[in-house]
């Protein structure tokens, strides 16, 4: 069993609470304990995506019973097209069902999409019990189970309803990471990668220089990097919690016209993490073709998005359909969409001021 310390990444600092993220191989064997620390006494809730391997649910299962904790589990599947009232509507028949009570704890066992309705649902049934994130995709590890952000998408648009609900406990479990898909592998690296472009010139370099063993998961320097990722989306959380700053909004980076692309392809075509890298080298070209930044750095997004196998380009939406779709973006103020941009690595900023003949532009040259 790994040292509980060794794989402690960071403690994210919050109104809600401070909780710990765990990042390790294996790591899981520290769940019982970790409850156990955190004096949680009430029945515990598995509540997994269905295309979670049994061995790990039933694992997890184990680990809990043994530290006499008695546990319930329910599968659902959870995508992007199921992310919606329906699904929620489901948990909350089976929390009513298993008789849910407020001291009783709900562990979400899956990628970020289970981690958001999860969450959401955990949020608002009695209006609010504990919820623990245990992230079996990269994504979600390095991005989506960190930092109390819930919520479900609608027909217009992608988590347009939701909640902040801090997490009791985040544990990554990076063997589990070994069954990944490469291209849901691909679509986590953006999320961290993205991170090292906004803050981490020196993160950055490590995923430019050790991008093969980065890709085959090899140990440590690929939990290293999840780490390292890990610690600065929580120094960020902790430093805005609530995205009233300008902190956390950073972190949407890639998002806004990524979130449209989604929206608009059905979240069919596209993971999240590569709709992102596309949203991510449009963000570079309309900084340099607006003056705030040089070729090169689009051509550095260009190049680190293909090292790591994900696309940097779309050939099928039209360009008013991404409009319409960000018009409504949940960054939008006073009818204006508030653009993360880059001026060079580590300097991220603001502009409200980009008008649509550029993003067209910008759009254009991403065919």
């Amino acid at each position: 069993m790994n040292d509980n310390n060794d794989n402690l990444a960071t403690i994210v600092k919050t109104s809600q609470r401070n909780y710990k993220v765990l990042v390790g191989y294996k790591s899981i064997e520290a769940l019982g304990n970790e409850l156990e620390s955190l004096n949680v006494n009430g029945k515990i809730f598995l509540i997994s995506d269905n295309s979670i391997f049994p061995e790990f649910i039933l694992k997890i299962h184990h680990i809990l019973e043994k530290s006499k904790y008695k546990t319930n589990i329910f599968t659902l599947d959870f995508n992007e097209k199921t992310k919606n009232h329906s699904t929620l509507n489901e948990l909350y028949r089976w929390y009513g069902e298993q008789k849910i009570e407020r001291n009783d704890t709900i562990i979400a066992v899956g990628g970020g999409v289970t981690g958001d309705i999860v969450g959401f649902s955990a949020s608002t049934w009695l209006r609010g019990v504990n919820v623990v994130h245990i992230p079996t995709t990269l994504a979600a590890m390095v991005d989506a189970s960190i930092g109390g952000k819930t919520g479900i998408n609608l027909n217009i648009g992608k988590n347009l309803v939701g909640a902040f609900h801090q997490p009791i406990l985040v544990l990554s479990d990076t063997e589990s990471l070994k069954s990944l898909p490469k291209r849901e592998l691909a679509s986590g690296w953006a999320e961290a990668i993205k991170h090292s472009l906004l803050y981490d010139e020196k993160l950055l370099n490590i995923f430019i220089n050790k991008s093969s063993d980065i890709k085959e998961l090899k140990h440590p320097i690929s939990t290293k990097v999840i780490r390292e990722s890990v610690k600065i989306k929580s120094e960020i959380i902790s430093q805005d919690e609530f995205e009233k700053g300008d902190k956390r909004i950073f972190l949407n980076y890639g998002h806004t016209v990524g979130h449209a692309i989604e929206s608009i392809s059905k979240y069919s075509k596209f993971l999240h993490g590569e709709a992102v890298s596309i949203g991510m080298c449009v963000a570079a070209k309309i900084s340099e073709m607006s003056g705030f930044s040089n070729p090169n750095l689009t051509k550095l997004h260009q190049e680190i998005m293909e090292l790591y196998n994900l696309p940097i380009t779309i050939s099928d939406i039209k360009e008013e359909e991404i409009i319409k779709s960000i018009k409504i973006d949940k960054k939008v103020k006073d009818g204006k969409v508030r653009w993360i941009l880059l001026k060079k690595i580590s300097d991220p900023f603001i502009n409200n001021q980009i008008d649509d003949e550029v993003l067209i532009k910008a759009l254009k040259s991403s065919r």
